[in-house]
């Protein structure tokens, strides 16, 4: 990825962070009537859920995939590749995990690269080859390295605290006494969490397309990466993961959404791109030649 493409993705970000920050401060002000020390407990409590989901979210994550830790014994490719991809970008090796569904995906979690983990479930291992197998572990070594867990978990914890003040203003929190309009604030209550909900939601795509970019340039190989999500996109929709609120709340850290695809409205609250678009971003990133192992020479 280049600078400037980085740059921009790191701007939409922090935009995007600082109107869920500002969303927040706003609800904490409206419930306390103006009161300066109520919105420092609203600061001060959004601060706590986002290091609790923060330092928690590997354990999380892999207790909820039922994944259980691998050998190089084990699995040969992942180790290889994984070493090889950490030593090239001057990290130290995460511990590896395979998770025991047929539904094809991988995440990676963790605080930091010193304590990540990178997981594939077993669907996704009998359906890429090893060059395909090694697209996807650069995206997702990607993941530790932008610290986007950090990211999401962030995100995560400041859209569940929005939607919880929401809810105390619903229960008679900060009644206006100052003549406001009550329709104002019956909107308030049902679209700011929706709002919030979105925000979260454009912050993991845009994390998504940059971990899809960093990954290609890590393994010199886009069209790697590109090929292996046309794989996982059908074979997601053939077996995806089960309705299930577990897992529903670590789905934004896989590579692709884990669950049955909609339409109309359900990309504007999807957890990933469209997947097409991520194909199409990563093809046009080949503007050199192939070598015959299928790199990339630019």
């Amino acid at each position: 990825m280049d600078n400037r493409l980085r740059h921009l993705n790191g701007m939409k970000t922090a935009t995007l962070f600082g109107v869920m920050w500002a969303i927040l401060l706003g609800l904490g002000w409206l419930v306390g009537d103006g009161n300066l020390g109520i919105l420092g407990v609203f600061a001060a409590f959004g601060l706590g859920m986002t290091f609790f989901g923060y330092w928690n979210s590997a354990r999380i994550a892999i207790r909820s995939m039922r994944a259980v830790e691998v050998s190089e014994v084990e699995q040969p490719a992942m180790h290889r590749i994984v070493r090889e991809l950490s030593a090239a970008a001057g990290q130290p090796m995460p511990r590896l995990y395979v998770s025991p569904t047929m539904s094809p995906n991988a995440f990676a979690t963790g605080r930091n690269p010193k304590n990540a983990a990178v997981c594939c479930t077993q669907g996704i291992l009998a359906i890429l080859d090893e060059r395909e197998l090694r697209g996807v572990l650069g995206h997702e070594l990607m993941h530790v390295y932008n610290r986007d867990i950090l990211t999401g978990s962030v995100a995560a914890a400041l859209a569940g605290v929005i939607a919880m003040f929401a809810r105390v203003l619903m229960f008679g929190g900060g009644r206006d006494r100052r003549g406001g309009s009550p329709i104002l604030q019956i909107l308030t209550i049902i679209l700011v969490p929706i709002a919030a909900m979105i925000i979260q939601l454009a912050i993991s795509r845009t994390r998504e397309f940059s971990a899809d970019e960093g990954g290609a340039r890590l393994t010199g190989d886009p069209l790697a990466l590109a090929s292996a999500l046309r794989k996982l996109d059908r074979g997601v929709q053939a077996a995806p993961l089960p309705d299930d609120p577990r897992l529903e709340a670590v789905s934004h850290m896989m590579l692709a959404n884990p669950f049955r695809r909609g339409g109309g409205m359900s990309r504007m609250f999807a957890t990933h791109p469209a997947m097409d678009e991520r194909i199409r971003r990563l093809e046009a990133m080949t503007g050199g030649q192939a070598t015959d192992s299928g790199a990339i020479i630019y």
